[in-house]
């Protein structure tokens, strides 16, 4: 596999594109008139950092579609979140309603794909930029890279708590559960074992086409 740290420019594929123009779209339809402004920025300011940096970087290190559309789906997830706050998602509220649920779920799905992205992005930055193998220990490396993300995480919603006091209610949406963290936690390690165990292969897959273009 080429580990080049610099390639040449690669024309931009129409999926890429297509998700550029999908992340625009529902930003700025999650930016008007959303439940909380407050929370709607701290939710999508992953979005406001990760996608200019892509765009600068992209000539110089584009990244697989495998990664660009996974990317796209979890920025979907964070600016779906920050529009109604992760505890009142209006299809959630359904089906919390709908199967008799203790809760709105739409949170735990965040953070199962708060592993499950970045585990790709490792994943990827990893092998084309650095000695590391594909194997047992580049799947550790990544795993437990999330686990630390997600943890970090947490402590900015527990910094957030502290200094808004009730205002950070919509921003961390536990909606009563006390072991609302430890389960976040485990659900972004849930999302980092499903990508490193069965999305692996087709990551590899995607970075050889990369590499060929």
């Amino acid at each position: 596999m080429n580990r080049r740290t610099t390639q040449a420019p690669h024309a931009t594929s129409r999926t890429a594109i297509a998700c550029l123009i999908a992340t625009v779209i529902v930003l700025i339809w999650s930016g008007f008139a959303p439940k909380d402004r407050g929370t709607w920025l701290m939710e999508v300011l992953p979005v406001l950092i990760a996608l200019p940096l892509v765009l600068v970087t992209w000539k110089r290190f584009p990244l697989t579609t495998l990664l660009t559309v996974v990317i796209t789906l979890h920025g979907i997830v964070l600016m779906v979140g920050g529009k109604y706050t992760y505890a009142e998602m209006p299809l959630f509220n359904w089906i919390r309603d709908e199967f008799h649920l203790s809760r709105n779920h739409y949170d735990r799905l965040g953070h199962f794909m708060q592993g499950f992205g970045p585990a790709l992005l490792i994943r990827e930055l990893l092998l084309r930029t650095s000695p590391i193998k594909a194997g047992k220990w580049l799947a550790t490396i990544i795993i437990f890279c999330c686990l630390g993300v997600s943890a970090l995480y947490e402590l900015i919603e527990w910094a957030a708590a502290i200094s808004l006091g009730e205002g950070a209610d919509a921003f961390l949406a536990t909606q009563g559960d006390v072991w609302d963290t430890q389960k976040d936690m485990f659900m972004a390690g849930i999302g980092a074992v499903v990508a490193v165990l069965f999305f692996s292969r087709l990551h590899d897959q995607a970075m050889a086409r990369l590499a060929r273009t």
